[in-house]
C-alpha cells in the first residue's frame, strides 16, 4: 500500500503540472478505490513513466513491490461545464401595487444564484468524468470506462446523458398564438394527479418522496407533473437566504428538512426528483427579468437566476418551479404559496420575454434571441397571457408621446377589464374597452420620464399588473386637462351592457357641447336602477351638489340623463348601476367626459328630488332648480299613479291632470324662499309626499 501511495503521489505531481484542478482532485480519489476494487490486478512488467497523452490527461505509474503490476493510466476527462453563477438574484418578481392584484404580478423576490451545489456523497454535479485504461505504448484505445457521475442515472431508456438540444427542439419566434404551452396538453387530465401530489407529505429521502408522488404517474409528461406540482406546492422561497450573497447553495436534503430554498434550490431538486423519476432533466441558468427589474435595463455578469429543461416526446421543454411557487410581498417580505400554471412547459417564444440562458440552444427557438433583443423586447408578465392577452402596441417598452399624448392597445381573446396608473395614480388618461382587448390614451401632466402600469382583471375581483411602459414626454398640452375623478372605463362598452345598460345614444366616451347642456339616453334591464354624478375640478361643484346637475327622466323604458354644466371646462358624468331587489350600493359601470369651451355657460342646478320621485316620471318645466322671485312660474309633469298634485310656495296650488296625462298649472314665488311639489297617491288619505324642490333668488 505504500508503494500504491508513493505512485499516487507521483501521479498526482504529474496531474498538478498538467492536469486541471477538477483532475487532480478526483484522480486522487479514484486511483484508490480502483485499486481497492480490483480493478488494477493486471500484471505487467515494471514501467518507467511515459510522456503525458492527450491534453485533459495525465499518465500515473501505480507500483505495489518488485512484482506489483505497473499499469500506465491516461486519465481523460469529459466534462458538461457550467458557468458558475453568484451574486443578487431576480428569484421571482414583485409588484409595489401588491393590494391590487395579490401576482405581478406581481412575482416574488430574490437574491442569487449562488454557487452550484457542492458534490454530495459521489454526485459531481454535472461533470461526466471518464476513465481510459490503455497498455503501455500502445495507441490510445479504450478498453474500460469508469463513469463516476452517479448523478445522472439512467432513464427509463437506459439513456445516461441527457441530448442537448438541437433543430427539432426549436420553436419558431415570434409566437404563433397557438398554445401558451410547449406541447398540447389537457390540464384536466391532470385533475385528480395534482390532487394526489398537492397532497403527497415531504419524506427524509428523495426517493421514497419520488416514489410516493409516482404512484399515480404512468408517463414521463404525468412523473413531471407531479414533481412539479409537490414543489410548487411544498417549498418556500427563502427570503433571508437569497438576502445572503454568501450563503452556501442548498443540497436537496436541507431542503427537503427545512422546505425552504432559492430559486437554484429549486432547480436542483427539480433535477434530482425528475432523474430518481427516470425522466431527462436539466438546470439552465441564465438572466431573469424579476424583481427588481427595470424597463429597459441591460444585463452583464452573473447569472441571476435558474430554472430547468425536460425531456418529454422527443423533446424538451422549460420550467421554473421558483415563480411556479408564489410570490414575495415586497412590503412584508413575505412569502405567500400562489400557483402559477404558466412556467409549466411555457412556450418557448413566451419565456424568452424573461428568463434569457446561458447557452442559446437552451432559447428553444427558431431564430435564437441576442441578449440585446432580450433587453429591448417588450416584456409581457406571466398574467399577461394568463389572462387572456394576446399582444400590446407599441410593442417596445419605451415610448414617447406624440403632441402629449402617448396611446396603448391590448388585444386579448375575450372580454376583460383593465385599469391602468401613470405615476401610481388612476389620473392623466382614458381607457375604452373593446370586445377583444382595450384602448388607453394617456396624457402625462409634466415632461420628463413616467411610469405606465397597465392592470387586468380575471374571473376573480384582483386586477394584476400585466405590462409596464416608460414613457418620455417632451411636450405637454395644458388644454388637455382631465378631470381627477375620471375613472377607467370611459364611455359604453360591453361591460355596460353585462350591467344593463344598453343602446346608448352616444357610444363614444367625449361629449363637445357648446352651450353646457346635453341629453344622454340609453336603455335599462328591467329591475336596474341608475344613478348619476357629475365631477369637475373647478368650483362650485361638491359632493352634495353632484346630482344636482343632472336630472333623471325615463321613457318608453330609456333612461334619459339632463346634464347641465355650472361652467366650461371638463366633467366626468359617472354612471352607477344597482339591483332594485338586492342590497348594498351602487355599482361603477363608467363615465363619459364632458367638454364644454364657452365660458359664458353658467347653468344653475336642477330641482332637487326625493326618494318618491319614481323611475317613469317626466319633468317638463321648471327645468332650473333656483327659481326667480316674485313670479308666476308654469309647472308641467307626468306622474302615474297619483291621485293629486300640489305646489306649495307661500300659498298651496293645485295642478290638473290634461288630455295628454300631464299635471299642469302655476303658482307665484313671491314672499318664500322654497318651494316644493307634493303628491297624493291615494285619493282616500290626507297625506301628501315631497317629490321636488326648488329654491328662490333672494330679492
Amino acid at each position: 500500500m505504500a508503494c500504491l501511495a508513493e505512485s499516487a503521489k507521483r501521479g498526482a505531481l504529474q496531474l498538478q503540472r498538467r492536469g486541471s484542478a477538477l483532475s487532480r482532485a478526483l484522480a486522487l480519489s479514484r486511483v484508490g478505490q480502483l485499486r481497492a476494487r480490483g480493478h488494477l490486478q493486471r500484471k505487467q512488467p515494471s514501467v518507467r513513466p511515459r510522456r503525458p497523452g492527450r491534453k485533459g490527461g495525465g499518465i500515473m505509474e501505480l507500483k505495489k513491490d518488485i512484482n506489483a503490476v505497473s499499469i500506465d493510466m491516461l486519465l481523460i476527462v469529459h466534462s458538461e461545464k457550467r458557468r458558475a453563477a453568484q451574486g443578487t438574484h431576480s428569484d421571482q418578481q414583485a409588484d409595489p401595487s401588491a393590494l391590487l392584484q395579490r401576482r405581478g404580478g406581481f412575482q416574488g423576490i430574490g437574491n442569487g444564484v449562488r454557487r452550484w451545489q457542492k458534490l454530495e456523497g459521489n454526485d459531481l454535479h454535472g461533470t461526466q468524468l471518464t476513465v481510459e485504461v490503455h497498455p503501455r505504448d500502445a495507441m490510445p484505445q479504450l478498453l474500460k470506462k469508469f463513469s463516476l457521475a452517479k448523478r445522472l442515472q439512467g432513464d427509463k431508456n437506459g439513456n445516461t446523458r441527457p441530448r442537448q438540444p438541437g433543430g427539432k427542439d426549436a420553436h419558431a419566434y415570434p409566437w404563433d398564438r397557438s398554445s401558451l404551452k410547449s406541447m398540447s396538453l389537457d390540464l384536466r387530465q391532470f385533475e385528480k394527479l395534482d390532487l394526489h401530489a398537492s397532497q403527497v407529505t415531504a419524506k427524509s429521502g428523495l426517493d421514497e418522496l419520488v416514489s410516493d408522488l409516482l404512484q399515480e404517474a404512468h408517463t414521463d409528461l404525468e412523473r413531471v407533473r407531479a414533481i412539479w406540482i409537490w414543489i410548487c406546492h411544498h417549498i418556500e422561497y427563502d427570503i433571508a437566504a437569497a438576502q445572503e450573497k454568501d450563503r452556501q447553495a442548498f443540497k436537496p436534503t436541507d431542503i427537503l428538512r427545512t422546505q425552504k430554498t432559492n430559486c437554484d434550490g429549486y432547480a436542483g431538486l427539480f433535477e434530482r426528483m425528475c432523474r430518481i423519476a427516470g425522466v431527462q432533466c436539466m438546470t439552465v441558468p441564465g438572466y431573469s427579468k424579476g424583481f427588481g427589474y427595470q424597463t429597459g435595463q441591460s444585463f452583464s455578469g452573473e447569472f441571476d437566476h435558474a430554472w430547468n429543461a425536460v425531456y418529454l416526446e422527443g423533446r424538451w421543454h422549460l420550467v421554473d418551479s421558483t415563480w411556479g411557487s408564489g410570490l414575495v410581498d415586497t412590503t412584508t417580505s413575505k412569502f405567500t404559496f400562489l400557483y402559477n400554471e404558466f412556467y409549466f412547459l411555457t412556450h418557448p417564444a413566451l419565456f424568452i420575454e424573461d428568463h434569457f440562458p446561458d447557452n442559446k440552444n437552451w432559447q428553444l427557438l427558431k431564430p435564437p434571441q441576442s441578449l440585446r433583443q432580450f433587453e429591448n423586447n417588450m416584456y409581457h408578465k406571466s398574467e399577461f397571457y394568463n389572462k387572456g392577452m394576446l399582444s400590446a402596441h407599441p410593442e417596445t417598452s419605451m415610448i414617447r408621446t406624440v403632441n402629449g399624448k402617448a396611446t396603448v392597445t391590448i388585444e386579448s381573446c375575450a372580454p376583460t377589464l383593465f385599469m391602468f396608473m401613470l405615476n401610481g395614480k388612476q389620473e392623466h388618461g382614458l381607457l375604452s374597452l373593446r370586445k377583444n382587448g382595450m384602448k388607453l390614451e394617456v396624457y402625462p401632466p409634466t415632461m420628463g420620464t413616467h411610469k405606465l402600469q397597465i392592470f387586468a382583471k380575471g374571473n376573480s375581483d384582483i386586477y394584476s399588473s400585466v405590462l409596464e411602459y416608460t414613457l418620455k414626454c417632451n411636450y405637454v398640452d395644458m388644454g388637455v386637462r382631465l378631470p381627477a375623478e375620471l375613472h377607467q372605463p370611459v364611455g359604453p362598452s360591453w361591460f355596460s351592457e353585462q350591467m344593463g345598460i344598453m343602446k346608448p345614444s352616444h357610444p363614444d366616451p367625449i361629449i363637445h357641447t357648446s352651450d353646457g347642456r346635453c341629453s344622454i339616453s340609453f336603455s335599462v334591464e328591467e329591475g336596474i336602477n341608475v344613478l348619476a354624478s357629475l365631477h369637475g375640478d373647478d368650483g362650485p361643484i361638491t359632493e352634495e351638489t353632484q346630482r344636482r346637475y343632472i336630472f333623471q327622466l325615463h321613457w318608453e323604458k330609456r333612461t334619459e340623463l339632463k346634464v347641465q354644466l355650472p361652467h366650461a371646462g371638463k366633467f366626468a358624468l359617472k354612471i352607477f348601476v344597482k339591483k332594485r331587489q338586492e342590497p348594498g350600493n351602487y355599482i361603477f359601470v363608467f363615465n363619459y367626459l364632458l367638454c364644454c369651451a364657452n365660458t359664458k355657460v353658467n347653468w344653475p342646478m336642477f330641482p332637487e328630488s326625493f326618494g318618491n320621485w319614481g323611475q317613469d316620471n317626466e319633468l317638463l318645466e321648471p327645468l332650473s332648480g333656483v327659481l326667480p322671485a316674485n313670479r308666476n312660474i308654469p309647472f308641467k309633469l307626468k306622474l302615474h299613479g297619483i291621485a293629486k298634485v300640489l305646489v306649495k310656495g307661500q300659498d298651496t296650488w293645485p295642478l290638473t291632470l290634461n288630455h295628454e296625462g300631464y299635471w299642469e298649472g302655476s303658482c307665484s314665488t313671491a314672499g318664500c324662499q322654497e318651494v316644493y311639489v307634493m303628491v297624493l297617491e291615494n285619493a282616500n288619505h290626507n297625506f301628501y309626499s315631497y317629490i321636488l324642490k326648488y329654491k328662490v333668488n333672494a330679492q
